[in-house]
């Protein structure tokens, strides 16, 4: 009877993970360049199941193995590229292919495919709410103006053909090391590789990749799958009222 706790106190708290990550995915289908997450679960300490007596408990059969809970697994990010949309803004780039801008932060240099930047009040080109960009050099990239040219490597000039910069693309040998922070940027644990040759481009964003009806049915099936497990919880605790209240007086 206790182990049917076990199974259903997990499956309530890997739907409600799952519905967490899917509402997050859903809050951020209109951020630019953001990236779906899907969270995995993988069963918990599989348990070797034996046929054994009452009374003499040296002649045990296997008859099979089971577990008692759910347990979280990863939580996968897609970094398949999303659309690319025209906006016509001077300071909206896109990444076409692989790589991240660089953001220096208060937490030191992060990552993240939103292109949409805009002038501090100093004139460096930064990301609101985040940090600076950062160009090639790992330098800021300071601007005073948002009347540029930019070429389709992310080279930044004036209209006079002064040069103010590179944008930073930046890859790196496995994606899967990168670690997405509450800000919704990336921290990386191994060294990022410049790319110069990767198009940047100009008066465009990338769409997020997550589809709606996608999560929209994901989200279904999580809550649903939450509520059965749910009633059934509450049967369970009703069986178990009555035999601790009605069965143990007999």
């Amino acid at each position: 009877m206790t182990r049917g706790f076990y199974n259903l106190t997990s499956g309530v708290l890997s739907q409600s993970r799952r519905l967490d990550v899917v509402a997050n995915n859903m809050t951020n289908i209109s951020t630019p360049g953001y990236k779906k997450e899907t969270y995995t679960d993988i069963t918990f300490e599989d348990v070797l199941l034996s046929r054994v007596g009452n009374k003499d408990k040296s002649g045990n059969t296997p008859i099979g193995q089971g577990s008692y809970i759910l347990a979280p697994s990863q939580l996968y990010v897609d970094y398949q590229q999303g659309s690319v949309e025209e906006t016509g803004l001077n300071l909206d780039f896109a990444i076409q292919g692989d790589g991240f801008f660089a953001i220096q932060t208060d937490n030191g240099i992060e990552y993240t495919r939103n292109g949409s930047f805009s002038l501090d009040e100093e004139g460096y080109l930064y990301l609101p709410g985040h940090g600076r960009v950062l160009g090639m050099d790992e330098q800021p990239i300071q601007l005073y103006t948002d009347v540029i040219q930019v070429d389709n490597y992310g080279r930044i000039s004036n209209e006079d053909g002064g040069y103010y910069g590179q944008i930073g693309v930046f890859t790196f040998p496995d994606n899967g090391q990168l670690v997405i922070n509450d800000s919704s940027l990336y921290g990386a644990n191994g060294q990022a590789a410049t790319a110069t040759q990767t198009p940047v481009i100009w008066k465009s964003l990338e769409s997020s990749n997550v589809d709606m009806v996608q999560e929209m049915t994901q989200m279904m099936t999580a809550q649903r799958a939450l509520q059965s497990a749910s009633q059934v919880l509450k049967l369970y605790d009703g069986v178990l009222t009555k035999a601790t209240s009605e069965v143990g007086r007999m």
